[in-house]
């Protein structure tokens, strides 16, 4: 909460500092760094297609800000201010921006007002709706109202078209999740981290914890310690507090160190690794055998299982995940496991363990997955009416 109240005190000062007169820009706005991922393909597209253009992004968010501000990719960074007819005006006034993309949730109603006045064209990219959201409802009139500025309404399902249209927005069409299209081209980049070369030297089945809390840990600690010697772990947890992550390693009983304790040991000889730095998950992704995403145990959110997916490799979570299509569809189709408990997690991971072909189905079950779902990127690029196209 300090860094999101800070980081506002001078955003008017900070933005007029990195925006020029008769700059062409195309502005995106993020609440957090996760929906920026699912903006990125539409950046990387727009980039090579209008290479004039700057690229502007907002976040709501610290965790989204403070990570990309110095993102070389970038040419502006800022936080959005809160939402008010003044601060929606001079914003737009310093930005000047051709076209604004809106990703997932984003619907600012002083923005879109701002925005439909000036006539500067505005899309909302992998949008996802649920009958319980406030546009639905007679006391969300005003954010109905704000949805209904959209040039178009890109989102991710049938569910949310159906509800769109029920409620008459008419601007809308389903383009899929450009996370698919992000995972999928990480595929093509180097993933190779020396460091997980020689942790995972000896060949054994190695098992990734990905944006782990405290919750998710409660139900899997317990199994990491008492796991065959021939599995090795890496536990990645979402929040790098020295305190927790010190707090953790003493739990374990297993050989275990900090990424931050490596130089010069023999990881060869760990069973155990705990990544207490950022920027590294995804390419850890590509070494693992199987995985387990975070978020879901506790009500802080899943984290991003189309990661793992995308290296073609079987996920287990938490129990919470009924706001997540894309792990719903996964665990109907056997690619995906979900547990409550930590009986449940011992048995899932023990057959994914032992049973090397249920592994590999499983696995294979998310890599198609990704692969079927792919192409949200080309179907908005199509459709936008870019006035410089």
């Amino acid at each position: 909460m300090k860094s999101f109240a800070e980081g506002r005190i001078h955003w008017e000062s900070e933005l007029k500092s990195q925006v020029s007169e008769n700059e062409k820009v195309i502005w995106f706005h993020a609440a957090s760094l996760g929906e920026y991922e699912q903006a990125v393909p539409i950046i990387d597209a727009l980039k090579k297609k209008y290479t004039s253009h700057k690229i502007a992004v907002s976040f709501f968010s610290p965790s989204g800000y403070e990570v990309k501000k110095k993102d070389s990719k970038l040419d502006i960074v800022t936080y959005l201010p809160l939402d008010t007819k003044k601060n929606a005006g001079k914003f737009l006034n310093i930005l000047k921006p051709e076209i604004a993309f809106f990703i997932k949730y984003e619907v600012w109603p002083n923005l879109m007002d701002v925005l439909e006045k000036k006539q500067i064209k505005s899309y909302l990219i992998s949008g996802v709706f649920r009958k319980q959201q406030l546009y639905f409802k007679p006391m969300g009139q005003f954010m109905a109202k704000a949805l209904s500025k959209f040039d178009h309404l890109f989102v991710q399902n049938e569910e949310s078209l159906a509800l769109l249209k029920d409620h008459g927005f008419e601007q809308a069409s389903i383009s899929g999740d450009t996370r698919y299209d992000r995972v999928i081209s990480q595929l093509a980049m180097n993933n190779q981290l020396d460091f997980m070369d020689k942790f995972t030297a000896s060949g054994e089945l190695t098992m990734v914890f990905g944006s782990t809390w405290p919750e998710d840990l409660s139900i899997t600690l317990d199994a990491i310690n008492n796991a065959p010697e021939h599995i090795k772990f890496v536990i990645a947890p979402h929040q790098i507090n020295s305190a927790q992550i010190q707090k953790l390693k003493k739990s374990i009983t297993k050989k275990v160190l900090c990424f931050s304790e490596i130089e010069n040991q023999n990881l060869e000889e760990l069973q155990v690794l705990i990544v207490d730095t950022i920027g590294l998950l995804t390419k850890i992704y590509s070494y693992a055998d199987l995985a387990y995403v975070g978020g879901g145990m506790g009500l802080s959110g899943l984290h991003n299982v189309l990661e793992p997916a995308a290296f073609g490799i079987p996920i287990v979570i938490g129990k919470n995940f009924e706001k997540f299509p894309e792990a719903k569809m996964l665990r109907r189709l056997g690619g995906l496991f979900s547990v409550s408990s930590a009986n449940e997690f011992v048995s899932i991971f023990e057959k994914l363990i032992s049973d090397s072909m249920f592994r590999e189905k499983s696995g294979q079950i998310s890599g198609h997955f990704v692969n079927s779902e792919a192409g949200a990127t080309q179907k908005i690029l199509s459709a936008i009416d870019f006035e410089n196209d």
